[in-house]
């Protein structure tokens, strides 16, 4: 099993990054100067220097330029490539294979582990050129190295034009989560950008230091170096600069007490959320010192004095979390990504935020025809902007009653309620909150109500290799005791099912049943569902096949609902227009590729009136949610009256920042989608005779098969998670794994059968070299859920897989 890459950081090694804010502003020399005074400072100490990748010919490389005038200092290269060019030119006009970016951090990765474990000591990772010089792959050095999110120590420029390169190279780190713990360049007499910059970082609480040019160029060798010599001697001498070292120690002891300290302190000011203080202990609280791709970067310190405790300066003092539960189902693309940094970043300089009243800005516009295009449902033509899941689902609950009031004349009185699901949570506001049903969520909470009814149904999952729809007990008689299917694929063949007794028997019962609620004189406003998966309810994988019939049955009998009013503002005879009740779709978990397609209304094979997006909208970079409708419920809204308006909004509504980045973000998942960046996945799980290869390439016949249900977890370990003793059932959908406990006492939110496994994941393991790795997850009762990205790789779910089956 392979080690994931994550930041360095230990007590015994003091490691810096040296980056340039442009080509030939002397990195090397700052880093023979940096080392040698080290090595000065503390003679008995270790001092390294790294040099991952170097162009040009070997006798000038910069690892041996420090080797010869600073002695005692280990000096490294991990890629030498001839030609003194770019090293991605480079890389490509060498007979040596090119280094993939995992490559060269895995060796920086390897080489400082091993210096920690010699013993107390400083290093020095020098890059090549300006800090957005590409790497071997070509990518940005700022973007390659960021996993190890190294402190930097910035080179500026001192010629004419350095001031703007130098800032523009910090800001550049900054927006890159980069930590400049100081900057360094040549003082020039003529152009003096020491004193601006000096200035400059001198407000960012950044300590600088200029220092002078090195000597001219003597004419022989032998006279050059010894006049080289001399300079780094001179210079490495200075108490300007052995004060520059004792501040980066200072730095650097200050990190890692704050890390050490953070959870004490956490405890004493914070109130978590779905958390019972009294259960919470500084011991319990994750460290998250960073975060890249699909991992946390967390402390491993104890947070308190332990008996018989001897900390191991060499440890290291962060490691690689998984992010399990995907930030709480947010993060899609990548911690960190920076193209959507980037997006925030330009949003944020170009408009910080706007009212948006009656008024409009490109992201939000460019937004709503994005999302509308990508959900592809001929019914909706409306986007209404607000800042997070709950507040959206408000106002689709809104939109819902407010169409279902006016087309069936009630009052505004009226007791008007919502049809759902069992298991459904829709947030944590006061009104969603009464669209679900009694729970442990909702139970002590003044005010809650719970207006509606809600179903059972049958349930998905996988138990002793099998795919069944389980239906429970009370419903057999009605729904029968459920089966059996070959696949995944086949249970979401919904519109072949509903042809069949298991279609007509669930179509019998949801008419029943709603013919006794109307007896009751009970009225209805909307239909509102989690498509495919419940998911604060636990995870549960709801039969598609009842929920398209639940849809079927609502719409087409708009008789049990009411009569009809005369005075209506929807559009008669068109195609979108909504019948029963307004059908609304929370796909604030599961929409947005989550489940493997653009809309998980699309595994039921129905467009619903209203739909709620959040989540992966933004990728895990700010928060934002899109409710969408169609126009005859932006009707019903639609008058001379200023109170009859959705008088709905937030101060933060349609932020320019949410919006750029979620435009961006949608981008990348539906070229990710059209690109076939995820066929390694489902070539896995979707029907052989839907495959060919062709030149040596694996095709995907995916117009033969648009029904292919697939998961980036593999068939082989679902099937043997399904197997173990110790599971009741499992699910796997596009990025979601949901494992089942078997719990005696029946299971349920309040359940611990879960624990146990959670505890051993994010215990974690030992990779090949270097720090532990865990698992950082979320459990729902006696269920465990996982989630990866949408950018994870085939081998980082393996290996996630692999330390799943070894914690059962």
């Amino acid at each position: 099993m392979s080690q994931p890459i994550g930041s360095l950081l230990w007590r015994s090694l003091r490691a810096y990054q040296v980056y340039g804010a442009n080509t030939d502003v002397g990195k090397t020399i700052f880093s023979t100067i940096l080392a040698k005074a080290s090595k000065k400072r503390r003679p008995a100490e270790n001092v390294w220097f790294l040099k991952p990748v170097s162009t040009g010919p070997l006798d000038e490389a910069d690892d041996r330029h420090v080797s010869r005038f600073a002695q005692g200092v280990s000096t490294h290269c991990l890629h030498q490539f001839e030609k003194p060019i770019s090293p991605h030119l480079a890389a490509l006009s060498s007979a040596q294979e090119t280094p993939s970016d995992s490559k060269v951090l895995r060796g920086i990765r390897d080489h400082f582990v091993e210096c920690a474990q010699a013993g107390p000591g400083f290093a020095i990772l020098e890059t090549a050129g300006g800090v957005h010089s590409p790497g071997p792959s070509g990518a940005s050095q700022a973007d390659l190295y960021r996993p190890l999110r190294l402190p930097v120590v910035l080179i500026a420029d001192s010629r004419l034009g350095g001031i703007s390169s130098s800032i523009s190279a910090y800001e550049s780190l900054r927006i890159r989560g980069y930590d400049v713990a100081s900057v360094m360049l040549f003082h020039d007499a003529v152009y003096q950008n020491d004193d601006y910059l000096r200035t400059y970082f001198d407000k960012q609480n950044i300590p600088s230091l200029s220092l002078p040019f090195p000597p001219e160029r003597k004419e022989s060798l032998l006279e050059d170096e010894k006049s080289l010599a001399t300079y780094y001697e001179d210079v490495s001498s200075l108490p300007s600069m052995q004060d520059l070292l004792s501040r980066l120690d200072e730095q650097h002891e200050n990190r890692i007490n704050r890390l050490q300290s953070m959870p004490s302190r956490a405890l004493e000011c914070i109130w978590y959320p779905f958390t019972q203080h009294q259960l919470l202990s500084p011991e319990r609280i994750t460290t998250i010192d960073s975060a890249s791709g699909d991992f946390f970067q967390t402390s491993t310190l104890p947070v308190k004095a332990i008996d018989n405790y001897t900390e191991d300066s060499s440890a290291p003092l962060l490691k690689p979390s998984f992010d399990g539960s995907a930030s709480w189902w947010t993060q899609g693309l990548g911690h960190a990504n920076p193209e959507l940094v980037l997006a925030a970043a330009y949003a944020a300089g170009r408009y910080g935020h706007v009212m948006f009243a009656e008024a409009v800005h490109e992201p939000a516009l460019s937004l709503a025809e994005m999302v509308l295009k990508y959900l592809n449902n001929p019914r909706m033509s409306r986007v209404f902007y607000t800042d997070n899941g709950s507040a959206g689902a408000e106002v689709a609950i809104k939109m819902g009653l407010r169409a279902a009031r006016l087309r069936y004349g009630w009052s505004p009185s009226d007791n008007i309620e919502i049809i759902g699901l069992q298991g459904s949570y829709h947030g944590d506001t006061m009104g969603v909150m009464d669209c679900a049903e009694p729970s442990v969520y909702n139970e002590k909470v003044e005010w809650y109500q719970g207006r509606g009814f809600w179903f059972d149904y049958p349930k998905i999952k996988m138990a002793n290799g099998s795919w069944v729809v389980e239906v429970p007990e009370n419903l057999q008689q009605a729904l029968g005791s459920g089966g059996v299917h070959s696949s995944l694929t086949d249970i979401f063949d919904v519109e072949r099912r509903e042809h069949g007794e298991e279609g007509q028997r669930y179509q019998q019962y949801i008419i029943d049943t709603l013919e006794k609620l109307q007896k009751q004189g009970r009225k209805f406003g909307a239909l509102v569902m989690e498509p495919v998966i419940l998911g604060a309810g636990g995870m549960l994988f709801a039969d598609p096949l009842f929920q398209r019939m639940l849809v079927r049955v609502v719409r087409e009998n708009p008789e049990l609902f009411g009569t009809r009013s005369n005075e209506t503002t929807t559009i008669e005879g068109t195609s979108n227009d909504w019948s029963g009740l307004p059908v609304i779709f929370d796909e604030v978990f599961t929409g947005f590729y989550r489940l493997g397609r653009a809309s998980s209304s699309a595994f039921l094979g129905v467009h619903p009136d209203v739909s709620i997006h959040a989540k992966l909208l933004t990728g895990g970079v700010v928060p934002l949610c899109v409710t969408v409708a169609s126009e005859p419920i932006f009707n019903a809204f639609d008058s001379a009256e200023k109170t009859d308006a959705l008088l709905h909004g937030h101060s933060y509504t349609a932020h320019p920042i949410g919006c750029k980045v979620a435009e961006k973000s949608l981008q990348t998942m539906n070229e990710l989608d059209k690109t076939g960046h995820w066929d390694v996945f489902k070539l896995d799980w979707i029907a052989p005779s839907n495959i060919e290869a062709e030149s040596g390439d694996i095709k995907l016949h995916t117009e033969e098969c648009p029904t292919g249900v697939w998961s980036v977890w593999s068939k082989d370990f679902v099937t043997s998670l399904s197997l173990h003793d110790k599971v009741r059932g499992v699910f796997a959908i596009g990025s979601v794994l949901a494992i089942e406990l078997q719990d005696p006492s029946g299971g349920g939110y309040t359940s611990t059968a879960s624990k146990e496994l959670q505890s051993a994941l994010m215990t974690g393991t030992l990779g090949d070299a270097g720090p532990r790795w865990d698992i950082h997850c979320r459990v729902l009762g006696n269920v465990l859920y996982l989630m990866a990205s949408q950018m994870s790789t085939p081998e980082t779910v393996r290996e996630i897989e692999a330390l799943v089956r070894a914690s059962l």
